[in-house]
């Protein structure tokens, strides 16, 4: 069921989406050769609970995996799409690109977020990547109006993306957001416009573009969290929580890295 959120629930996921976004700015500023998973991860989690929040992924249950995720952010780098974890051993380094997943309950609300950062100077292949991936994600958020539809959110990306030659992530999507972190109803990056589901305002809704170079192939890794390429291609990873209204969507999740 699609919950319409009330005025008083809207001020706690402007907090919690405020406190997302700022773990999400301070990341900016931490990511570079020779930094582990692990010290992000620690960073975020230090400034979550600083905020008065908790790791909204720390402990998170999936059924058929059998055991939680274990970090405060997922941090997947080059080929894997989502669901990295941290590690001491996984270090930074020149060139790379990593996606950095967060999310933080406030007060029984969530703000959920990702962005995709270049490590020291990138390839002209990869910023064009990064560059398409949050494109994609903006022309999205200017979709999510009352009285448009899924289907232009999804198309929105996938017009984006696909004009450009890339693949889209289709086994994993967007979702809502509220009292919950993950709430119906599920945004595909794909879609033809005008079909699906009327947005009305009120929803709250976590849109996030997955893309990658190569063909849209994914594969599991044996820890049966991370998700990569299934032909090793680079891929990026842009999330925002929004507000939809009746004019321009609100962003619960307004990080400033570009």
């Amino acid at each position: 069921m699609i919950t319409l959120k009330k005025e008083q629930e809207l001020l706690l996921m402007r907090k919690a989406g405020r406190i997302v976004a700022n773990v999400l700015d301070m990341i900016a500023g931490i990511v570079r050769p020779g930094v582990s998973t692990a010290e992000i991860d620690e960073a975020a989690e230090s400034l979550i609970k600083k905020s008065g929040a908790s790791p909204a992924f720390k402990g998170y249950r999936v059924p058929g995996i059998k055991q939680p995720f274990p970090g405060t952010v997922c941090a997947s780098i080059n080929s894997e799409i989502v669901h990295g974890i941290p590690s001491r051993d996984r270090l930074l380094e020149e060139g790379d690109i990593i996606s950095i997943d967060v999310g933080a309950c406030f007060s029984g609300y969530y703000g959920d977020a990702a962005c995709t950062y270049p490590v020291g100077e990138v390839s002209p292949t990869r910023e064009r990547l990064l560059s398409v991936t949050k494109k994609s994600l903006e022309d999205a958020i200017l979709a999510a109006r009352a009285g448009r539809t899924l289907g232009d959110i999804g198309h929105a990306v996938e017009s984006c993306v696909t004009a450009c030659g890339y693949g889209i992530v289709r086994d994993y999507s967007g979702h809502g957001i509220g009292k919950h972190l993950h709430e119906p109803p599920q945004i595909p990056n794909y879609g033809q416009p005008g079909r699906g589901i009327t947005l009305k305002a009120g929803m709250t809704l976590a849109i996030e573009p997955m893309v990658m170079t190569g063909s849209e192939d994914v594969v599991t890794g044996n820890d049966q969290w991370v998700v990569r390429t299934a032909d090793g291609s680079d891929a990026a990873h842009f999330e925002k929580s929004v507000l939809v209204r009746d004019g321009d969507p609100e962003i619960l999740t307004p990080w400033a890295w570009a």
